[in-house]
């Protein structure tokens, strides 16, 4: 069995896990992520429903995804955070943004969808100036 999928809010309220590995891992660009993260795309991871757990208190939304079927966001009652998707046209799935990792560096994109909605808030452009640190 490989290590579990771990992860939080940002407040701590709500954590999770998920054992086993992951299905896919992929970086969408649809503009139902965009504006669900308020960024350019959104890093998921994709586990097994079944192999999926959390404690901590969730407010679930509802609403048409990028694949134009019905898709539930959970977010932590408390500070906002948005943790993990729940696809009504997939239920043997669980979406785990993958910003909320304990160890983000796990996430190795597989693949992007949705690059016809890529746009000019994807700061991976080597054109612009880039910095390690905050800019000066």
């Amino acid at each position: 069995m490989s290590n579990p999928w771990k992860g939080c809010c940002l407040c701590g309220a709500v954590q999770y896990e998920a054992r086993g590995a992951s299905l896919a891992q992929l970086i969408c660009h649809c503009r139902d992520c965009q504006r669900a993260s308020g960024s350019a795309g959104l890093p998921v991871v994709v586990v097994r429903a079944a192999d999926f757990s959390f404690t901590g208190e969730i407010k679930p939304y509802t609403t048409i995804g990028g694949s134009g079927m019905p898709t539930t966001r959970n977010f932590c009652a408390h500070c906002g955070s948005l943790l993990f998707g729940t696809p009504r046209h997939a239920p043997e799935i669980v979406t785990i943004y993958a910003g909320t990792l304990d160890d983000p560096s796990r996430f190795k994109a597989e693949f992007v969808q949705f690059t016809s909605e890529r746009n000019e808030l994807d700061g991976n452009q080597s054109e612009i100036p880039q910095h390690w640190g905050r800019a000066p």
